[in-house]
């Protein structure tokens, strides 16, 4: 699960992570806002299975890639870069992906990896480079649920975005009247969460023992 916008839609604390991990998360990633909430960064240098963007500077705390074993006891790595598009991040995710994807075929097969990106563009890029040598990538961060899931010809699962679990009569989340508002005036507003429409999104990834991917199907659930 990507957890970056859990704390009241920017950022993650120690405590909603723990929550997370017991409603059934298995491995947390992260994003853009992954140090909105000081308390996380000594969280996230202890917790085994809490991931933030492998290509942050490397004296960022945490890891950016963790191994947890699946229901059945099959290891599955969790790789998570960010995009460099628009985004202030240390290097491309090109730039380390390969490295990263080694290691983690070192250890399992299956292998997910969450691009947090900005543009499709670089989404799609990194799902091509990939194909054939991951289970599956996954685009977070634009929190708009794309209708491009598909397994691309090597076997890799593919969307460009996963969606947003949060509230969907809003604007990506947030207030709709306070965001309407910034766009207009171009003046600061405090962005609080909305509350209406709370939908449960995400993606269903069907694997083979090899790490090839045979289905892909979006989720999206009324709540």
């Amino acid at each position: 699960m990507n957890g970056e916008n859990a704390a009241d839609g920017a950022g993650l604390t120690p405590r909603l992570a723990e929550r997370i991990l017991a409603a059934g998360a298995d491995a947390i990633t992260l994003g853009n806002h992954a140090w909105r909430r000081r308390e996380l960064l000594p969280y996230a240098d202890a917790s085994p299975v809490l991931v933030r963007p492998a290509n942050m500077s490397r004296y960022a705390p945490g890891r950016g890639l963790t191994i947890v074993p699946a229901r059945d006891g099959t290891p599955v790595a969790v790789i998570n870069v960010m995009g460099k598009i628009y985004l202030e991040i240390a290097m491309s995710p090109f730039e380390i992906i390969d490295e990263l994807v080694d290691e983690a075929r070192a250890a399992s097969p299956v292998v997910l990896v969450d691009i947090h990106a900005e543009a499709t563009s670089e989404k799609v890029a990194m799902a091509t480079w990939l194909d054939g040598r991951v289970t599956a990538v996954v685009g977070t961060h634009t929190h708009v649920q794309t209708n491009d899931a598909r397994v691309l010809p090597g076997g890799t699962a593919a969307i460009t975005d996963a969606g947003m679990t949060g509230p969907h009569d809003s604007v990506i989340g947030v207030k709709a009247d306070q965001a309407i508002e910034r766009m207009r005036t171009g003046l600061p507003v405090r962005f609080e969460p909305a509350d209406g429409g709370v939908r449960l999104e995400g993606l269903l990834v069907t694997c083979n023992a090899d790490g090839r991917a045979t289905a892909c199907e979006t989720i999206r659930r009324e709540l």
